[in-house]
């Protein structure tokens, strides 16, 4: 299960304030038998605070855990970083991302290599990173936040679903963009049809 938390356009005190959720997000899994890894992160304009996070859950309790941080979120605190500041409500994002579909997983082409950068003596052990292909769409991405390949390889299945709900949301808003657009738009000359009178003939 994906999550992700975002200060979308806020203000520095929203990106603080996904950096306080994913402290408590943290508290709440451990306590609910679900394990939390950052998989992709952009940082805030402030010293520990977070613009946005990607967070993969994982655990049976993963997807009511998830649901219970998706939406609109606030925090109601007197500004930490302005302190004369009068504001006090700080709102900020989480998503969920639908899992993806057990279909998803036979059209990925999978490759395994060695996972490269720090994490210690058995960071290069094993062949536990994955890159995966969405053969149809050309996505391609590669994980090795896991130890081992399995978990990779869901992961990456994961991202891979992600970016394809994306793709298809993004369409759907380009479409209905172009639809709004038509409705102010209307090309004045060389009509295709004409029709005349109240009521309304074909010429």
């Amino acid at each position: 299960m994906l999550l992700q938390l975002t200060a979308a356009q806020g203000p520095d005190e929203c990106a603080l304030a996904v950096a306080k959720a994913l402290q408590r997000l943290q508290q709440e899994a451990q306590a609910a038998g679900v394990d939390v890894e950052i998989v992709e992160s952009q940082a805030g304009a402030t010293a520990g605070s977070w613009q946005s996070l990607l967070l993969a859950l994982d655990g049976a309790a993963a997807a009511e855990l998830a649901a219970s941080w998706s939406g609109s979120l606030l925090w109601i605190c007197a500004s930490p970083l302005r302190p004369q500041h009068r504001r006090k409500n700080w709102f900020f994002g989480g998503r969920c991302f639908a899992p993806p579909p057990a279909t998803l997983e036979s059209e990925i082409r999978f490759e395994t290599l060695r996972a490269s950068g720090p994490g210690g003596q058995h960071v290069n052990t094993t062949a536990s990173a994955v890159r995966a292909t969405h053969v149809a769409s050309g996505i391609s991405v590669k994980v090795q936040n896991g130890r081992s390949q399995h978990a990779n390889r869901r992961l990456a299945i994961a991202l891979i679903g992600r970016r394809l709900q994306e793709q298809a949301e993004a369409r759907n808003d380009a479409q209905r963009a172009q639809r709004r657009q038509a409705h102010y738009e209307v090309d004045r000359g060389n009509p295709r049809r004409v029709f005349r009178g109240a009521a309304f003939v074909p010429d």
